[in-house]
């Protein structure tokens, strides 16, 4: 089995992006919904054991800049960003940060 996290930066403001909503999806369709801490991070992912799959992260970024006080265009250029990653059979653990801003992100897997 393997384990998961998330760390969410806000790279228009220079900070952590805490209150975004997020969605683990996985072979079986949903496995949770959290929002990142203070820290950016959602502890409820990191709680989990997860086999080895195809998963998607879904980042409710427009969602985010609008409560943090961004006025964005209607539609959003980003409304949500979506990674889809894949965990091996090997296990081991699974970090993966966004880097956002209104307009652009980035990602990878981190450690």
């Amino acid at each position: 089995m393997s384990s998961l996290s998330t760390h969410v930066l806000d790279t228009m403001h220079g900070r952590p992006a805490a209150g975004m909503a997020l969605v683990l999806s996985g072979p079986g369709g949903e496995i949770a919904r959290g929002a990142t801490n203070a820290d950016g991070r959602c502890p409820d992912l990191a709680q989990r054991d997860l086999a080895a799959g195809a998963y998607a992260i879904r980042f409710a970024v427009a969602d985010y800049f609008r409560a943090s006080g961004v006025a964005l265009p209607d539609p959003p250029f980003l409304d949500g960003v979506t990674v889809e990653f894949g965990i091996s059979a090997e296990g081991g653990h699974y970090h993966v940060p966004l880097l956002v801003s209104p307009y652009a992100y980035s990602t990878y897997r981190g450690s």
